[in-house]
């Protein structure tokens, strides 16, 4: 028996197959901690009483995962719709012209560089043994594991929308009134400076970018709601 010499072969990890529900998850929690800390420190800054406060950020929290919900699966809604009219095209065209369909699928392989014969074979068997899979992969880019599935991504949003708005509300009920604010800005920062980074290192990205990157745009609005709270709570 002959011995392999040399390094072992470790396949290269990918990252893109976790962008679809890497997009929601970072989206969803991202607007739950921004809008929802946002909320509650414009109105704390306008001097509100603490009870207040707290059922300002509930409300805001269902109202946002409501709407992230409704947002999402109405959105996905159109794009599965629109799959599913593709699908049924290209059913029909399979019944009423295969000929054209065959010629079609080979012309997309000849176009990524296979030699024409090769290109028929391949057309033909992978017609054979699925052609409307085969077509909506290689001519309509639509795959079983990336369809558009309304109900989950309407779930996720509203879960990881939720996740996000705990963590200011969970900085109301835990600091004391004199600190509300400074608690509630510094967890958020804390909160989006961490999705940052595990976002980047699930995705495979620079870390530190992403991560002021996120934290940025999250200090800005906190700072602009605050500002104009504060601005009310004067005018009171």
């Amino acid at each position: 028996m002959t011995a392999m010499h040399g390094p072992a072969y470790t396949p290269e990890a990918h990252f893109s197959h976790r962008t679809g529900w890497l997009r929601a998850a970072v989206l969803g929690a991202n607007d739950g901690v921004v809008s929802t800390a946002s909320l509650i420190s414009g109105v704390a800054a306008a001097h509100a009483a603490g009870d207040v406060v707290l059922l300002t950020g509930v409300a805001g929290l269902v109202a946002g995962a409501m709407s992230m919900a409704a947002g999402e699966f109405v959105s996905v809604s159109s794009q599965a719709d629109t799959e599913h009219a593709d699908l049924e095209l290209e059913r029909r065209e399979q019944v009423n012209n295969p000929r054209f369909e065959l010629a079609e699928l080979a012309a997309i392989y000849e176009a990524r560089g296979v030699e024409p014969a090769l290109a028929s074979e391949v057309a033909r068997q992978l017609m054979a043994r699925d052609a409307l899979e085969a077509h909506a992969r290689d001519e309509l880019g639509i795959t079983a594991n990336g369809r558009a599935r309304p109900v989950q991504a309407a779930a996720a949003s509203a879960a990881a929308f939720s996740a996000g708005a705990a963590v200011p509300l969970l900085a109301v009920v835990a600091a004391p009134a004199a600190a509300l604010t400074p608690a509630v800005i510094g967890a958020s920062l804390f909160a989006l400076a961490l999705l940052g980074a595990v976002s980047a290192r699930t995705g495979g990205a620079p870390v530190l970018r992403a991560t002021v990157r996120v934290t940025f745009w999250g200090a800005a609005a906190m700072a602009l709601t605050t500002l104009v709270g504060s601005w009310f709570g004067v005018a009171v």
